[in-house]
């Protein structure tokens, strides 16, 4: 997992404006480049009405960290509003939730690098970022022939959709598009792949997904102008550690029993060696003198003599906070929990 790996750009559609900042590194290749969507006056009028919209995650993704934001404000700088020339760095970006919450936040954040290393995720972040009309119209034919069907023949169209996915022969754009459908589509919204790599969650039947969020991904779409998006391993953003620079890592959390499944979001895992691995990162970007800020499960909700992460984080400040987990098979399961807030910040 020491890596990155290289992915070939995602074409624009001539209308919109390339990103200076992102860097392709995922093995996705375009097949051929897109056309550009030309929008009747109607709809230009109606996109136009929407500019301001407020970005949120466009995909539900295990562990997200929309119910943390208050938290997560706490435990950052109290003058960042005020301070320039910030840096802010998202080694595991996932869905996004604080990515676009920050930046939104603090406006004076004039740069920004997210990574990760789920190739089909970052292709999606890289199709909003550079082709997010195609990806629109991709999305709201996939919307209108889903919602048109019947249920049982919604269950035959989802697993065309993710057979389609799986084989990833498709333009990068369509690849996005397939990637947000399944998400919004499938059970509980979850991202789990097999031994293989192959995406292999169940349909989840829900009534009436909103399968195109029209105004949310142009949203996104303007925040990600300013993003620098790579694919690999969380080690190789390292190099944007300094002391202008302020980390936020959601590493996949350590499972809390054995039944726990939700770091498989991709084939190479997320063991106990890989979090002593990002332990010895967090140090190494403390050192260089950039703060940071871990999330992470909490051992001692299943045994309370567990010290994992307090021996592997006693240099740094540990805060337990309460946070809601709802994406689990079992309903009696899902509800409060403690949480890690891991940082080296200090609030005087």
């Amino acid at each position: 997992m020491g890596t990155s790996t290289h992915i070939a750009p995602i074409q624009k559609s001539s209308h919109l404006q390339k990103s200076k900042h992102t860097q392709n590194t995922c093995p996705i290749q375009a097949n051929a480049k897109p056309a550009p969507v030309h929008l009747p006056p109607k709809e230009q009028a109606r996109k136009s009405s929407i500019n301001t919209a407020i970005a949120k995650p466009f995909v539900k993704w295990a562990g997200g960290k929309s119910q943390l934001l208050n938290k997560v404000q706490k435990v950052l700088p109290q003058d960042l509003a005020s301070r320039k020339n910030i840096t802010y760095v998202e080694p595991f970006v996932g869905g996004g939730a604080v990515l676009f919450w920050i930046l939104q936040t603090y406006p004076n954040i004039k740069r920004a690098i997210i990574n990760d290393i789920n190739q089909e995720l970052i292709s999606t972040y890289l199709a909003i970022q550079n082709d997010v009309e195609n990806l629109i119209q991709e999305l709201l034919k996939f919307q209108q022939e889903y919602i048109s069907l019947a249920p049982t023949e919604r269950s035959l169209y989802f697993l065309e959709k993710r057979q389609a996915f799986n084989k990833k022969d498709v333009a990068p754009t369509r690849l996005a598009a397939l990637f947000i459908f399944l998400n919004r589509t499938c059970f509980n919204g979850l991202y789990r792949v097999n031994a293989k790599g192959y995406f292999n969650v169940p349909h989840g039947k829900y009534a009436n997904p909103k399968i195109a969020d029209e105004s949310n991904l142009r949203a996104c779409s303007r925040l990600l102008q300013k993003v620098e998006i790579l694919c690999g391993d969380f080690e190789q953003t390292s190099r944007y550690a300094s002391r202008n620079s302020i980390f936020y890592l959601d590493p996949p959390y350590k499972p809390l029993s054995t039944t726990s499944a939700f770091t498989s979001y991709t084939r190479q895992g997320f063991d106990d060696t890989e979090q002593i691995r990002l332990g010895t990162f967090c140090q190494k970007i403390a050192r260089k003198g950039a703060l940071f800020i871990e999330s992470n499960s909490d051992p001692k909700n299943i045994n309370p003599k567990d010290t994992f992460f307090d021996s592997l984080y006693e240099t740094f400040s540990i805060q337990r906070v309460s946070a809601n987990r709802m994406i689990n098979s079992n309903a009696a399961k899902r509800g409060a929990i403690s949480e890690l807030l891991i940082s080296n910040v200090e609030n005087v």
